[in-house]
This record gives structure tokens, C-alpha cells and sequence, in this order.
């Protein structure tokens, strides 16, 4: 037995409950994992609301890394008693065990801690696809990142920051605004005081950025569009504030043959390969130095309502991680 979190009907935190479930055995294609450490991240709330809808009910969480316990036939890049960590479907990582999939587990290196490995899956690979597998960015590119302060925020500043990007990033406070300028963001503006977009465009000399990565979505996205230079991109890749609203094509006429994208990283991770080549990327960023995780609360798994709250009301800061 093994204690997971489900829901069985959509809605606040309130709604999430700790039950008890058998785990089993792997089949083909599967492992059996022992999980240290779980993340906590945005699409979990989605999951919870029922904006992306699960077949109810349904356990929640979408990583974590520990120990692997068994291995079906057909697995080969992992067997028991490897370190591994991943970000992958189907939901299900707030558990003390389960048996998933293996194709996107990652061997975790003996470098990385657990904590940080549950911390980095999701949010690294994200800002390993949105630097190097959507837009060929290059050394003094300009890149705006919306909530530079938060967990893919404080990720993608340093990792801007070792390829030589210029990342213009936004955040609600001022401390969050330091805090993302000591991580490697160029510039932060304080959105609740200043409008970033003629920020931006007085740090960019009127031309704007390249790009524009925003997980914000709804409250953003428009003066995401605005910073952006004409045959630019935008890559929108979350809806923190809520969904974005319906776009006009002619919108990305008028504004200068705008590029558009709406991305999810389970497209990237997908394909086995791809996927383990996303996570030796991330992980050979954070054995060099160019990127330190910020674990900026922890929950014990009894406090997952609490932890909810707390990242819905944008009380958190870097990652967050649910220990076991």
C-alpha cells in the first residue's frame, strides 16, 4: 500500500484528499518507483479545476524523483535500484510508490539530490525546449519571461544568463524583481508599478524582443505582444492568471508578422530520446554550476491543500517541493 492524493471531482484544494492504494507490479514497459520527493507545479492546479480535464477520479502530481524498485520487459535505460527522476503523464506523482511508465523517466545523477531532482524536472525541461527547440536563440538575443521569480522563471534566468541571453523579466514585487536579477535576469520590472511594455521597449531602444515567453496567459498576453519586434515570436507556454483569449490573426498582422506558438512539454518529452537528451541537458547545466536550484518551500505530503493555496495565491517563490 501507498499513500497518493486524488480527486474525485474538480475544485479547490479542499478537494484533494490522501487514500491509500496497492501499487503492484510493472508490465512491459513500466517501472515500479519509490518516490523521495515530489514537485508541485501550475498544471497541477489545472488538473485539480478541471481547465485540463482528468477522468474522474484521478490521482495528481506530475513529478518526482527517487528510487526505481522493478522494471517490466522492454525496459532498458533503467533497473532496480537506480536514482531517476521525470516530469511525464499521467498524472499521479503525490504518492509514496506507483508503477508508470518508463519511457520518460531519466536516470537521476548521484550529484543531484532528490529534492532537487523533483524540483528541476518539469520547470528545467521547460526552459531546455523554450531556449533550444522552439526559437533558434543566440548570444544577445532579447528575450522578455514573464514571472521571472517563479520557479521556471528563476530557471530560465540563469540559464539566459549562460548562453549569453539578455532576459528582460517581470515579477510583483520588488524583492521578487532582486531576487530574479540575482538568478541572471539583465533587467526586472515590477509589474504592479511600472507597465512593462514601454519598460521594455526604453531597455530594448524602441525595437522590442526577439521573443516573448509568457505562462502568465490571460493577464499578460497582450503586453506580451506589444514587446515584440516585428517577424518575432511568441511562446506561450502557461495560463497562471487564466486562459488566454481567442486571437485574431490580423492582430499578429498589425503587429509586425508576429510568430505565435502555444506550447506543452509533454509534446517535447514525448518522444523517448528527445526526452532523456532534455534531461542530460538540464542535469549537465546543474552539475557545472551554470544553474542552482531554488527550493523555495517545502510541504510534507500531509500539507498538499496548503501547498496549493500557497502557489495559487503567488506566495512562493523558485520551486516547491513535497517531501515523503
Amino acid at each position: 500500500m501507498a499513500r497518493s492524493v486524488i480527486i474525485e471531482e474538480f475544485g479547490g484544494p479542499e478537494n484533494m484528499k490522501i487514500v491509500d492504494r496497492e501499487v503492484g507490479d510493472p508490465g512491459a514497459g513500466e517501472i515500479r518507483i519509490r518516490h523521495k520527493a515530489c514537485g508541485l507545479n501550475f498544471i497541477d492546479v489545472y488538473q485539480r479545476t478541471g481547465l485540463y480535464p482528468l477522468d474522474l477520479p484521478h490521482a495528481l502530481g506530475m513529478e518526482a524523483a527517487g528510487i526505481v524498485e522493478a522494471v517490466g520487459d522492454g525496459v532498458t535505460h533503467l533497473k532496480p535500484g537506480d536514482r531517476a527522476a521525470y516530469a511525464s503523464m499521467p498524472p499521479g506523482a503525490y504518492c509514496d510508490a506507483r508503477v508508470m511508465p518508463a519511457a520518460q523517466v531519466c536516470p537521476l545523477p548521484d550529484s543531484i539530490s532528490f529534492e532537487e531532482g523533483a524540483a528541476i524536472m518539469l520547470q528545467g525541461m521547460t526552459v531546455e525546449y523554450l531556449f533550444h527547440r522552439v526559437w533558434p536563440l543566440e548570444a544577445g538575443d532579447k528575450v522578455l519571461f514573464q514571472a521571472a521569480a517563479g520557479g521556471v522563471g528563476l530557471l530560465a534566468c540563469q540559464w539566459a544568463k549562460s548562453e549569453g541571453i539578455e532576459l528582460i523579466g517581470t515579477a510583483g514585487t520588488d524583492e521578487k524583481c532582486k531576487l530574479a536579477l540575482e538568478y541572471g535576469a539583465a533587467h526586472c520590472i515590477n509589474y504592479r508599478e511600472h507597465d512593462f511594455v514601454p519598460e521594455v521597449k526604453k531597455l530594448t531602444g524602441g525595437a522590442g524582443v526577439s521573443v516573448a515567453m509568457d505562462g502568465v496567459g490571460k493577464d499578460t498576453f497582450g503586453g506580451s505582444l506589444d514587446c515584440i519586434q516585428p517577424l518575432g515570436m511568441m511562446i506561450s507556454f502557461g495560463n497562471a492568471s487564466g486562459p488566454v483569449d481567442p486571437v485574431s490573426l490580423l492582430t499578429l498582422a498589425s503587429k509586425g508578422s508576429l510568430k505565435l506558438t502555444r506550447t506543452t512539454l509533454f509534446t517535447f518529452l514525448a518522444d523517448h530520446a528527445r526526452c532523456q537528451d532534455m534531461a542530460k541537458h538540464l542535469f549537465s547545466k546543474v552539475e557545472s554550476g551554470a544553474i542552482k536550484v531554488k527550493i523555495g518551500q517545502t510541504y510534507p505530503l500531509e500539507q498538499i491543500v496548503d501547498a496549493h493555496r500557497a502557489l495559487e495565491s503567488r506566495q512562493t517563490t523558485g520551486s516547491t517541493v513535497i517531501t515523503l
